[in-house]
């Protein structure tokens, strides 16, 4: 998938514990884990709301597109 989570590196950036951000955001750590391991297929905007109010910092520093080589783009006319 052409998106790359990167809520490690800001978690260790601001050295917050999982486990801290997981109570503040509300969601159990195996779900924060997988979230932060890029393992899942969606977001809901108020937990992205919630981490970054909780991290201080813009969903751009958590979330990145990054294309593949299986990621094709259609020409444009």
């Amino acid at each position: 998938m052409p998106i790359k989570v990167s809520l490690a590196a800001v978690l260790a950036r601001r050295n917050v514990k999982s486990k801290e951000l997981a109570e503040y955001i509300g969601i159990t750590e195996a779900n924060l884990s997988l979230l932060r391991q890029g393992k899942v297929k969606g977001i809901r905007f108020n937990t992205l709301d919630a981490i970054c109010r909780h991290l201080d910092c813009q969903p751009g520093d958590i979330l990145a597109f990054e294309p593949d080589s299986e990621t094709t783009v259609p020409p444009t006319s």
